[in-house]
């Protein structure tokens, strides 16, 4: 397919794209979260302290972080189908390996390259999703996109759950194979392919500035979560803060840099990330302290508290569809600013809740949240896919998930700084602070609406 034509895919190939693509991520972001549920039995197994069992949750996020523009780099030089499949073939052997793991070390080792693998099927998933579908239906795309990231997510620990209970910690990782394998036979028939830039050279130096970069970001960003202060905060500030610099300045120069600066000359484009991190950092510190304010404020147990959460989810697999559609009739900026709004307005009701409130009360406001995020987060997601030139969608769509993770990262910092703060009312506060994160998410998608529509 030439980087020109944005025909899509004829049926029925792009169903069998569409199945590839959906089990490559759903895989890749669901081995992001089942591992948390079995931290304990891991460590027990292994003979790892809790703390060092962490690492086997962190691993595989940190490396997903700071690998997903230096993979969309090469995606748009060499292709986005083969990044994507040698994505799943590192992903799946690395399940395997991970499922085989006697240590702690071996097991985190393990995860950091399963990590770099689900970062190549993340960077260009959006990129492929562009060529997949044709330019009248990708709102459709994009929306498909979004519900599967966001079940994947929620679903996370109810899947663990039900694993651990027919079987051990090992089957967690196991079961990835086939699935990433059957995903990496089917891309292997049905992806499309893009010519890429073979003239062009990787920008090695800059892939380094940007690890080294976000690495020291990420690490003081888990040093504010885990209470630490001194040295393990201003120590990756005053690494990280130069070699920012540094990085910012060698892509001013390059004709497709790695950190895509021009596309965030595009202003519809750069409100849309800015709009992004804002409501992943909401979105995060609802998700993270709501379990709490549930199970020590209300006194429910954790049966009880998933059961009350499921409806965020379903809301979103609902909304997301939904917001696909009207996204063909109505702006983004317009669609996005209305749903968090509803975002915003379902947090603050779960804060104001009084001491004993009915369980219709907290369900109610629960599908307010999940549907007001899924009509912010497709049309938001469309909106940054398509802003960019054809042959920038991997820049693109891997700047599309690291905002998403920048977000996701700070907001559980947050949470953690609201929960030193106000040590009786933590969950209340992060939730004041979800929601203000929400509104001001509304107000930049808003000022989208002066920019024409995209794609």
């Amino acid at each position: 397919m030439s980087p020109a034509s944005n025909d899509g895919l004829p049926m029925p190939r792009r169903l069998g794209a569409i199945i590839a693509i959906a089990l490559g991520v759903t895989m890749a972001v669901l081995d992001g979260m089942i591992a948390n549920v079995a931290l304990p039995t891991i460590a027990d197994d292994l003979g790892a302290s809790a703390a060092n069992s962490i690492w086997v949750v962190n691993a595989y996020q940190l490396v997903i972080a700071v690998s997903l523009l230096p993979l969309a780099s090469l995606g748009d030089l060499w292709s986005y189908r083969r990044i994507y499949l040698i994505g799943l073939a590192v992903f799946s052997a690395m399940s395997i390996v991970c499922a085989l793991s006697d240590s702690l070390l071996q097991l985190t080792l393990a995860r950091m390259l399963q990590g770099l693998g689900a970062a190549a099927v993340m960077s260009v998933n959006g990129a492929l999703t562009r060529l997949i579908y044709p330019r009248a239906r990708l709102a459709r795309g994009v929306a498909l996109n979004t519900l599967i990231v966001s079940v994947a997510a929620a679903a996370g620990p109810s899947v663990a759950a039900v694993i651990l209970s027919l079987a051990s910690w090992p089957w967690l990782f196991a079961v990835s194979a086939p699935v990433g394998l059957l995903a990496l036979l089917m891309g292997w028939k049905f992806l499309p392919a893009n010519a890429g830039a073979p003239s062009l050279r990787f920008d090695l130096p800059s892939a380094v500035l940007n690890v080294l970069t976000l690495g020291c970001f990420f690490m003081a960003v888990t040093g504010v979560a885990q209470g630490h202060a001194g040295w393990w905060l201003l120590g990756p500030l005053l690494i990280g803060g130069p070699l920012g610099w540094l990085f910012v300045r060698r892509q001013l120069s390059r004709s497709m840099p790695l950190l895509p600066v021009d596309l965030l000359r595009i202003p519809i484009f750069a409100l849309s990330i800015g709009s992004s991190v804002t409501a992943f950092a909401g979105q995060m510190l609802a998700m993270v302290s709501i379990p709490f304010y549930f199970q020590q404020q209300l006194g429910l147990n954790a049966m009880q508290t998933g059961l009350l959460m499921t409806p965020w989810p379903l809301a979103t697999m609902v909304s997301a569809p939904l917001a696909g559609r009207l996204l063909e009739r109505f702006h983004a900026g317009l669609l996005g600013g209305i749903g968090m709004l509803l975002f915003a307005g379902g947090l603050w009701g779960l804060a104001a809740l009084p001491d004993k409130p009915g369980t219709g009360a907290i369900l109610g406001w629960m599908v307010l949240c999940g549907a007001g995020f899924g009509l912010f987060q497709s049309p938001n997601n469309h909106t940054i896919i398509t802003a960019a030139p054809l042959h920038r969608s991997g820049g693109a769509s891997g700047m599309l998930s690291t905002a998403r993770l920048v977000g996701q990262t700070s907001g559980a910092a947050l949470v953690a700084l609201m929960f030193n703060l106000f040590v009786d009312n933590g969950t209340h506060a992060a939730l004041i602070a979800a929601g203000c994160f929400a509104c001001l998410a509304a107000a930049v998608s808003t000022l989208r609406l002066k920019q024409p529509r995209s794609g």
